[in-house]
């Protein structure tokens, strides 16, 4: 059994999340083990009480009570398959940039970010081919759905992930998405701003999807989408630049339908429909563009190329991509003062 510690975040651990600290430094202790610490005041941050989703700073004092043996061992490290040579190649081959702060991939659509119980090939499993030489592996600082394609940003340091990640949490990232929905919204631009709330659906065979809070749920989250429409194909579909304000979980595919115009391919969240055969039965999502202005990183601008099968739906229905370089919807300023 080990005494009480009193140990202060370092540089390198800034502006992570508590849990996550706890995994870093003592990984033999679970997560119900922290959560009950948590509750009964034995953790501390600064004297204080504190959450297991709260983010800790350089120079805090984090309080951890006497640990026994088996909170103190090491977890055995889940196996890590090697990165073939091909699956390198094929890493390093979708990197849109990079520079000593950042690297951005066009993750394609249907590669998780990251790995599950029946999920082995991901992002996050081949990131090893993507140091170029630097010492650490890079790292998340966002996510993107596995059917959702385009912009990734990925930290090439702990130091830099703090940094995004604080850039990301305090909408200093402009984040614009391209999709192809069904039918046309009566207004060409605008806020769809209507709460989600996390529920179970029987329909979707009791998997968990965000709807929106018709009745005032207790668990609901504010949510904000800004869009717009850049063209329409025959009045039947419609190509939507959307910008969310904030970031929750199936946040743009959530709004879309909720305003009736359900992403194409979203089986999730629009209706199976019968679609020509020159339109993909996947998701019409894209993450088309980044833009990040930070006093160290500088500002970036990055942009990803359509995936293949939108691609062809837009050649299909005579869209022009150039229509949508225009698109700016949310200003910095705007961003900062919702």
């Amino acid at each position: 059994m080990t005494g009480v510690q009193q140990i202060e975040v370092a540089d390198a651990d800034s502006d992570i999340r508590l849990d996550r600290w706890f995994q870093r430094h003592f990984p033999g202790v679970s997560h119900g083990r922290l959560q009950k610490l948590l509750r009964k005041g034995q953790v501390r941050v600064d004297g204080s009480r504190a959450k297991a989703s709260d983010r800790v700073a350089v120079g805090q004092i984090i309080r951890v009570p006497p640990l026994t043996e088996k909170d103190t061992e090491s977890r055995p490290k889940p196996s890590i398959r090697k990165l073939s040579d091909d699956d390198k190649k094929f890493i390093q081959s979708i990197v849109l940039f990079k520079n000593s702060y950042v690297v951005a991939i066009n993750k394609p659509a249907g590669l998780a970010v990251q790995g599950g119980s029946k999920t082995h090939r991901h992002i996050d499993g081949m990131l090893d081919g993507l140091r170029f030489g630097a010492k650490e592996r890079p790292k998340l600082v966002h996510r993107l759905d596995r059917d959702t394609s385009g912009v990734l940003l990925l930290a090439r340091s702990a130091k830099v992930a703090a940094k995004l990640s604080a850039a990301f949490r305090t909408r200093r990232v402009r984040k614009t998405y391209w999709a192809l929905a069904k039918g046309v919204p009566p207004i060409r631009e605008g806020i769809i701003d209507v709460p989600l709330v996390k529920t179970v659906s029987a329909a979707q065979q009791g998997r968990e999807m965000v709807m929106p809070d018709l009745d005032d749920q207790s668990g609901a989250r504010r949510a904000k989408t800004a869009y717009e429409v850049v063209a329409s194909a025959g009045g039947e579909l419609t190509w939507l630049a959307l910008q969310p304000v904030t970031g929750r979980t199936h946040q743009l595919r959530a709004h879309c339908a909720a305003i009736g115009n359900p992403i194409i391919g979203d089986h999730k969240y629009g209706e199976r429909q019968d679609l020509n055969p020159d339109l993909a039965d996947q998701l019409h999502l894209h993450a088309r563009q980044l833009d990040i202005t930070d006093n160290e990183l500088g500002r970036l601008s990055i942009v990803a190329p359509l995936p293949p099968h939108m691609k062809k739906s837009w050649a299909f229905l005579g869209l022009d991509e150039r229509e949508g370089y225009t698109i700016k919807l949310l200003d910095e300023e705007s961003l900062l003062g919702e």
